[in-house]
């Protein structure tokens, strides 16, 4: 399974459709602008392709902080919900994991909804573990 980064703004919207299904909320003319945007901080996306088609993307940033040191922090992790259970989520979260070693990282972490069940089962099986809470103050009005 061939994992590719995103450099070009058609990589990038290839990416949008498996993207939104995680986030439903983006707008696809507005996300080449919002990935640049982020990509300026850092944020990278990798992403596999069947017969042509993006069919898993995970966006990641490589950080530093007091806490964890130096560690590979996973933004958005989505399979297209139409081929998954074929072993996409792993190769991403293997891939992730080797880029985190060889970065040098302590550590490869993320957030995960607390209504994603099925999710949480995928990362427990991927050797993750429950380490903290996350907690969120909307400002909006």
């Amino acid at each position: 399974m061939n994992i590719y980064l995103a450099q070009s703004g058609d990589d990038v919207l290839a990416c949008f459709e498996v993207m939104h299904q995680l986030r439903p909320h983006l707008l696809k003319e507005e996300f080449i602008a919002t990935i640049r945007e982020m990509m300026a901080g850092g944020y990278q996306m990798a992403f596999i392709k069947e017969n042509g088609l993006v069919v898993s993307v995970a966006g990641f940033r490589v950080a530093r902080s007091l806490w964890m040191g130096k560690h590979l922090y996973v933004d958005d992790l989505v399979s297209d919900q139409n081929t998954r259970s074929r072993g996409h989520g792993d190769a991403l979260m293997a891939w992730l994991t080797d880029l985190a070693k060889s970065q040098g990282c302590r550590f490869l972490h993320l957030d995960s909804g607390v209504q994603r069940a099925d999710a949480h089962r995928f990362y427990m099986k991927q050797g993750m573990s429950i380490s903290c809470f996350h907690f969120q103050k909307s400002l909006e009005d």
